[in-house]
């Protein structure tokens, strides 16, 4: 009688400062690994926190390791990380310090979908944090949709960007392809999921998002965080324009947002109307400068990017 291997499972997080929020977090993931024993080990990785963060994950029972916050990347410390797994290991899920899995079967839910042979990455449903703020609420429930659906490389037709959409707050790779891709792009300003993703469907495998695999992670931006955080992705689409071309631009999509975000908050939180549009105004002239950074003078750049660390030693 044949039986279907068992995929053993390894959860990295890297942390800094975590506070009250990663505490939640470490007691979902503790939480959920006793009732998942394909999960081999929780790594965080841990950027010279001078909090109680290192505290917690220890007191969790999770392996940690230190770096110097200097050194973080988001593509480059995950490699790193991944690099370092056991040779058993067959699927990695990242999370952040602020995604606090929803339920214990998140995990479960979310490893099913590589049981699917063609799935190299697969990402989990993000829901309002119980302080969310109605833009922020509205943010998760139209990026987060609660239907499960599989991409390949014939999915941009219709779905555009969304065919190579995932989330490195909760989200998982199968290793092996993760390996053979060379991992994600290292000194990647952000998006790294998403190239990784991108390269993944090119080469023949699929994206999985697992509506039932929830996590409560959001944020509630400033109209100036809003722009640094978009700037940042309009430098990510100029340096990866390649993305835009075989899948599609983000254009059709931004426009879908802001249709549904009126009718969210006219129904819900009408007084909230006014300062999304100031949001939406920061959005989109972030997005165009960043789109366009290569025309500013580096002090602007770092000046207005959400990663200012990024533009170090660069012209």
């Amino acid at each position: 009688m044949k039986h279907d291997k068992v995929l053993r499972a390894a959860i990295i997080v890297p942390t800094y400062n975590g506070g009250t929020v990663w505490k939640a977090c470490a007691g979902a993931i503790r939480q959920a690994c006793t009732v998942m024993p394909q999960v081999s080990g929780v790594q965080v990785v841990d950027s010279s926190s001078i909090d109680d963060t290192v505290i917690v994950a220890r007191a969790s029972g999770f392996a940690v390791q230190m770096i110097d916050p200097r050194d973080f990347d988001h593509a480059g410390t995950r490699n790193r990380a991944c690099d370092a797994l056991d040779e058993s290991t067959d699927i990695v899920i990242f999370l952040t310090q602020d995604a606090i899995l929803a339920g214990s079967d998140s995990l479960t839910a979310l490893i099913r979908a590589f049981d699917d042979p063609n799935v190299a990455v697969a990402y989990g449903r993000q829901l309002p944090h119980a302080d969310a703020n109605p833009i922020a609420a509205h943010a998760r429930s139209f990026n987060y949709r609660e239907r499960s659906y599989v991409s390949d490389r014939n999915s941009g037709h219709a779905m555009g960007l969304k065919a190579v959409f995932t989330s490195n707050s909760f989200a998982a790779y199968r290793l092996s392809v993760f390996k053979d891709l060379s991992g994600f792009p290292e000194k990647s300003i952000l998006s790294e999921d998403m190239y990784f993703a991108a390269k993944a469907v090119m080469a023949g495998h699929k994206v999985a998002y697992v509506a039932d695999a929830t996590v409560m992670h959001s944020h509630n931006y400033t109209p100036l965080e809003e722009f640094r955080r978009y700037f940042d992705i309009g430098v990510f689409h100029h340096d990866e324009a390649w993305i835009a071309k075989e899948f599609g631009g983000a254009g059709g999509e931004g426009k879908r947002f802001l249709i549904s975000e009126f009718r969210y908050l006219l129904a819900r939180a009408p007084a909230w109307i006014p300062r999304a549009c100031v949001h939406n105004f920061f959005k989109i002239l972030g997005y165009k400068l960043g789109k366009s950074y290569t025309k500013l003078p580096l002090r602007l750049r770092s000046g207005f990017s959400m990663h200012r660390k990024y533009w170090d030693n660069r012209q």
